[in-house]
């Protein structure tokens, strides 16, 4: 056999994006995948180290690995990259964990849950949030805090108390509806908030959006839609209706 055969480059005209998603997640990429389907965009994912267990010392641990996760996704350039983690944000810092997934990889953005579901709020006007976590107090509670210091309320929050991931990934969608039904209950919340890429919520959004007569949103959902939003092609509906 001699010589070579000629060939030509062609670029994907799809938009492409990232996640670096917690090693022990097992709901967040499924979830991004149904929003981002293969002829709407390409999706590349890396896994962060994480613990069975998610604690702020666990989540201090995981700062110190975005850089190197983000590196290991394809060294071409994306036109957004998200964190997907609600709590570590919250902890590290989302203008902190920005540079990290910079320094690792050619990005237009970088987005993660925290900020994603502020900028949804700010989108359809709500003020006051009721929240529903897994999580325990250390890894519950700045997530509120970082939306009161954002400019809302939090008149409700509800939490099922798990530190452990496996265990989070595996609450009943059934036992989630309750307790946002629980949060929501005499709050005067304009909308509910499912904290948590790890949570089963993609099923129950549009019935229970549809039950409470307000916009319920979760981590997966407004992560999809900020991506989208910020790469400039069709988002998914935020009052979860679709």
């Amino acid at each position: 056999m001699t010589g070579t055969f000629p060939y030509r480059l062609c670029e994907d005209p799809r938009p492409r994006f990232g996640a670096v998603v917690l090693q022990v997640d097992e709901t967040v990429e499924e979830d991004l995948r149904h929003a981002f389907p293969p002829d709407a965009a390409r999706l590349h994912v890396s896994r962060v180290p994480s613990g069975a267990e998610l604690t702020a010392g666990t989540i201090a641990e995981m700062e110190g690995h975005l850089t190197r996760a983000a590196a290991l996704l394809p060294a071409v350039p994306h036109d957004a990259v998200a964190y997907a983690c609600t709590s570590g944000t919250s902890l590290i810092g989302a203008v902190r964990v920005a540079d990290l997934i910079r320094a690792g990889c050619d990005c237009a953005h970088v987005t993660n849950p925290l900020t994603a579901a502020l900028a949804a709020f700010s989108e359809i006007g709500a003020a006051r949030i009721a929240l529903v976590s897994p999580y325990i107090a250390e890894v519950a509670e700045p997530i509120r805090a970082a939306f009161v210091a954002a400019g809302h309320e939090v008149p409700s929050a509800v939490s099922f108390g798990e530190r452990v991931e496996a265990r989070v990934a595996r609450i009943d969608p059934a036992s989630i509806r309750e307790a946002a039904l629980r949060a929501l209950d005499g709050s005067g919340a304009d909308c509910v908030f499912l904290s948590c890429t790890n949570l089963r919520t993609r099923e129950i959004l549009p019935a229970l959006s549809a039950e409470t007569g307000r916009p319920v949103l979760s981590s997966n959902h407004v992560l999809a839609w900020h991506m989208a939003r910020l790469a400039g092609i069709e988002a998914p509906r935020l009052h979860a209706t679709s």
